[in-house]
């Protein structure tokens, strides 16, 4: 099953970043590290990645939650090095809103 939406993802700049490329945030430091091996040395480069794999990967789970629903999204992350990494993306589609909003990445 494919992630809702997928057209229409929301990927906030601060994400990127503030959490996935930044190499002194506490917990995003070691996905920065393993971003930039992979040759993501600036942000439209992870956000354009994220947002075709938003479209062609595949929905692993499923929760619902408080706030909406909650979808783990597996797929193979094009790099700009020309190679492909498996990732596991979690996306939200909050009750208020239509569009999924990225909440996380990492390799899978």
């Amino acid at each position: 099953m494919k992630l809702p939406r997928a057209d229409d993802v929301q990927i906030p700049r601060r994400k990127l970043e503030g959490y996935l490329l930044s190499s002194t945030h506490p917990a995003g430091r070691f996905k920065a590290r393993f971003f930039r091996a992979l040759g993501f040395d600036g942000v439209d480069q992870l956000e354009r990645a994220l947002r075709e794999l938003a479209g062609s990967g595949t929905i692993s789970a499923e929760v619902p939650t408080t706030f909406g629903r909650k979808y783990l999204v597996d797929g193979l992350l094009e790099t700009p090095r020309g190679t492909q990494v498996a990732l596991r993306t979690v996306w939200i589609q909050e009750r208020e809103t239509e569009a999924p909003r990225l909440v996380t990445a990492y390799p899978w």
